[in-house]
């Protein structure tokens, strides 16, 4: 839940995931809250619609480093290691199976 700071108007003046400075608690669809991000052009959501493409570059980092013998694949812990196969066994299921024309 998001935390915000007021001036003496009432207005927003700063927003915190945490308390501290900014004690007083509000929704996330505070129409206040909104009015004070959109004015920023910051929206809550737009770092977590990023995720997915980021953790896809990252990937591609790691297998790059793996590749050109900067790190090794057993260096990563056991359960990055999983992940890693796993996230490549269902990107090799999904190239297969979306394989709409076949070969010729």
């Amino acid at each position: 839940m998001p935390y915000v700071k007021r001036d003496n108007s009432g207005r927003i003046v700063a927003v915190s995931q945490l308390p501290g400075e900014c004690d007083e608690a509000v929704a996330p669809e505070d129409a206040d809250l909104r009015a004070y991000l959109d004015a920023l052009g910051r929206h809550p959501g737009e770092l977590s619609s990023t995720d997915q493409d980021f953790v896809r570059v990252l990937e591609d980092v790691v297998e790059l480093l793996i590749e050109r013998g900067v790190i090794l694949f057993t260096d990563l812990p056991a359960s990055a290691q999983q992940k890693m196969l796993l996230r490549q066994r269902l990107r090799e299921h999904m190239a297969t199976s979306l394989d709409l024309l076949g070969d010729d």
